[in-house]
């Protein structure tokens, strides 16, 4: 059997296997045995096949797979959902006070209630989204001071 095949099955496995594992470990040693098959079918020696095995799986690993772990695993500076709408811009559409009230929100209208209990928020006001409480946005009139404004609380 050629060593260049012995290789390339070699790759398949560890590609394969990577299946079981998902670190990418695996994936970056059947990338080195992938380079060793092309030093192989070139005609290289046994000794030089092995070197270029080691060093490709070394430099696959060192470079290529972190920067796959990143792309694959956004950090938790990720905002989704209505997670991302937190210290948006939103319109009064109807008055919001402590208890009711609308805001187009994103393009969509949205409950609301004035994160200021005290304080009504007329129609047309641009205010700020503070948090998302279910399916109703707490907010606050742009115009108050964003100092006051304490970490909101949790259900």
């Amino acid at each position: 059997m050629h060593d260049w095949l012995v290789w390339l099955i070699a790759a398949g496995v560890f590609a394969a296997a990577e299946a079981t594992t998902l670190t990418l470990v695996l994936l970056m040693v059947g990338g080195g045995a992938a380079a060793a098959a092309v030093t192989a079918a070139l005609g290289g020696p046994v000794l030089l096949q092995f070197v270029v095995a080691i060093v490709a799986t070394l430099a696959l690993l060192g470079v290529v797979r972190p920067v796959a772990q990143r792309h694959l695993r956004p950090g938790s500076g990720v905002l989704t959902g209505s997670d991302a709408l937190v210290g948006r811009t939103a319109v009064v559409l109807s008055a919001v006070d402590a208890r009711d009230g609308r805001v187009r929100l994103n393009g969509a209208e949205w409950s609301a209630r004035s994160f200021d209990e005290a304080r009504v928020l007329p129609v047309g006001r641009e205010v700020r989204v503070v948090q998302i409480n279910g399916a109703t946005a707490v907010v606050l009139d742009e115009a108050d001071d964003e100092s006051s404004v304490a970490a909101p609380e949790e259900p």
